[in-house]
């Protein structure tokens, strides 16, 4: 069973109330994504609103996060109220396909719901937070077409064999890749997951690789250094 909570050198994340625990993913995402300079961020999907919490602890925006599970939201904005940006992060509870803000944002995150084939466990919790019945990768990328600003980026994680066709959807609304780190688990083994980052100027794309361990528990140097401001242990 998971833990109730995992915690982080800053901050806490409660999740025993959302479908989707803490896991690589997000922790990759939250700690890959340029947010440096960033003034809006928006969370595509927040959960636990882990994602919202280390963009915060990485800059100084405003940032939003928006979930439609109302158990998640709760939630969220309960680990929001304990962390020390809790001035900075707003959860909403809704659906980004309806989403309408004052402006838009110049940094957009999302670690959305990936697993399209028809394989559905009895928890409707836990289906809508995995697969893409609920939002699909068509209407995910319209929704950052119209919530992103023109000079924006977009980052999201994938799986790595739905990278090809992710990247030919993105450029029917105009979005081309300008970043993609292959993550392995293993040295030795194939990857199973994408970082991407898109924008709406068609440039050059930085690709590289990241290696998350080098064997049981034994983490690579590139993978402590992108997330040692967050774990405990590293």
């Amino acid at each position: 069973m998971a833990n109730h909570f995992f915690k982080f050198k800053q901050f806490t994340v409660f999740q025993d109330r959302c479908a989707m625990k803490v896991g690589t993913d997000g922790v990759l995402l939250g700690a890959w994504a340029d947010v440096a300079q960033a003034q809006r961020v928006l969370d595509i999907g927040t959960g636990t609103g882990l994602i919202a919490l280390m963009c915060a602890q990485r800059s100084q925006a405003r940032i939003v996060g928006i979930e439609i599970d109302s158990d998640a939201v709760v939630q969220a904005r309960e680990n929001v109220a304990a962390s020390p940006w809790a001035n900075r992060i707003e959860v909403m509870e809704g659906d980004v396909r309806a989403f309408a803000p004052e402006a838009c944002f110049d940094v957009i995150v999302s670690n959305p719901p990936y697993f399209q084939e028809q394989v559905f466990c009895t928890d409707k919790q836990r289906n809508a937070a995995r697969h893409t019945d609920g939002l699909s990768f068509e209407e995910l990328i319209r929704s950052v077409s119209v919530l992103l600003s023109p000079a924006g980026r977009f980052y999201v994680v994938l799986p790595t064999n739905a990278v090809v066709d992710f990247v030919q959807l993105a450029a029917v609304f105009h979005f081309y890749l300008c970043r993609h780190t292959t993550i392995y688990t293993k040295p030795d083994g194939q990857s199973k997951r994408s970082l991407l980052a898109f924008g709406r100027e068609m440039n050059a794309c930085l690709r590289d690789s990241l290696v998350v361990e080098l064997s049981r528990h034994v983490y690579s140097p590139e993978y402590i250094c992108l997330t040692k401001d967050f774990y405990l242990t590293m």
